[in-house]
């Protein structure tokens, strides 16, 4: 017999993992559960979820749907967005970088309703176990988990199937079936994998992709566009200024129609295992092309290259969880400090899958033509100081092959 607990606050979907998830709290701990709906862009109706809640016994009180858009893009996206973020050199995060802001509104529920513990349904082979109690531990370090995952003997889909029909837990039809592969979507990405999908070398069928075009029915002329930027984060979209989480929905629609932001990544997970997933992140690809073309301009070469360099730590820090450490608030700290100048506006093309950059200006641009130029320079630059700036440089390669010749 469980240990009793007398709340849980749950992390929510009103899926049949979840559902299932509810009903086996309630019966294994005999506990009250409370229930946590985000809102994070995933294109979803989420009143059902509420619906289904309230008909599993939760108090109307103890159900919780939140929107969550504006807070997930503004103070979780595009801080990454500002480190150029890329796990393995390719993928977005779009999975990793949700998981904090729920795990931090569910440890906010707790607190509320005066819970003794939060669950969630992430299954022990993957990453979101260790992102989502990574957080909970970070926030609140004496709260309870409960892992459904790693505690129950409900080990297949059938089994799951068979405990909801056995407690009046209503199945959807295209559940009764073996899901093809599973997805996690938000208003950054929607990711895809499983089934289908775990043999590497099978092609990803087209039927998987949600978030984007075809490249083949994708419009046969580019369409042009501008992102302004300030102090790093996106601003404004061909000149209407836009809150982050419509500025980015403004960008999923514009990648979409072109089929950017597509990926076919086999990743290391951070509990040791490879797996393939597929991304779809249309806006964020748009959003990330563009903000290094505007650090092309604003940009140091001194802090350009010293992101570069620890760009890859950061994304580690957030693919693994460690978004609430204070290694990545201090990267991030740099990371913010970098972006003080980095305002003004880029042209780039979309088409067929790709974002072309056009164009780039800024009121802070380093940029010199004067200097750069290879017309006469009104001596802006002496080229005769490139000679001793050449033999300070080469010296120890001098006197190494001096060395070694003789």
């Amino acid at each position: 017999m469980a240990d009793r607990l007398r709340r849980v606050v749950l992390a929510f979907s009103g899926g049949l993992d979840t559902s299932v998830i509810l009903k086996w709290l309630q019966t294994t701990y005999k506990c009250e559960v409370v229930t946590f709906t985000a809102d994070l862009g995933q294109g979803e109706e989420l009143e059902p979820a509420r619906a289904k809640a309230e008909l599993m016994g939760v108090k109307p009180e103890h159900i919780f749907v939140d929107d969550l858009k504006e807070e997930f893009v503004g103070d979780y996206v595009f801080p990454m967005m500002r480190a150029n973020a890329l796990y393995e050199g390719l993928y977005l995060l779009g999975t990793s970088i949700a998981r904090p802001l729920i795990a931090k509104r569910q440890i906010e529920i707790a607190r509320e309703v005066d819970a003794d513990a939060v669950s969630h349904g992430a299954t022990g082979k993957g990453n979101d176990q260790v992102r989502f109690e990574l957080g909970y531990y970070a926030l609140a370090p004496d709260i309870r988990v409960i892992a459904p995952w790693r505690e129950w003997d409900l080990t297949s889909r059938t089994a799951l199937i068979e405990f909801a029909e056995k407690h009046q837990i209503p199945v959807p039809k295209d559940k009764r079936g073996e899901s093809p592969f599973s997805t996690d979507a938000n208003l950054l990405h929607t990711s895809s994998e499983g089934k289908v999908l775990e043999d590497p070398w099978v092609e990803v069928p087209d039927y998987v992709y949600s978030r984007t075009d075809d490249l083949v029915s994708a419009p046969d002329i580019p369409e042009e566009i501008t992102v302004e930027f300030r102090q790093g984060d996106a601003v404004a979209v061909n000149g209407e200024a836009l809150s982050p989480a419509n500025l980015l929905a403004k960008l999923n629609a514009l990648g979409k129609r072109h089929g950017i932001g597509r990926l076919d990544l086999v990743e290391n997970r951070f509990v040791g295992m490879k797996s393939r997933g597929m991304y779809e992140t249309p806006g964020g690809t748009i959003l990330h092309a563009a903000h290094r073309a505007i650090e092309q301009l604003t940009l140091d070469r001194g802090a350009a290259h010293l992101k570069d360099e620890l760009m890859p730590r950061y994304a580690e820090l957030l693919y693994n969880g460690f978004w609430f450490s204070p290694e990545r608030e201090m990267l991030q700290a740099a990371i913010d400090h970098s972006q003080a100048k980095v305002d003004g506006e880029v042209r780039m093309k979309l088409y067929k899958g790709a974002t072309h950059i056009t164009g780039r200006r800024s009121p802070n641009s380093l940029y010199s033509e004067k200097v750069v130029t290879f017309e006469d320079d009104a001596g802006a630059y002496d080229q005769r100081d490139a000679e001793g700036f050449i033999k300070l440089n080469a010296l120890r390669l001098r006197l190494l092959g001096r060395r070694d010749q003789g």
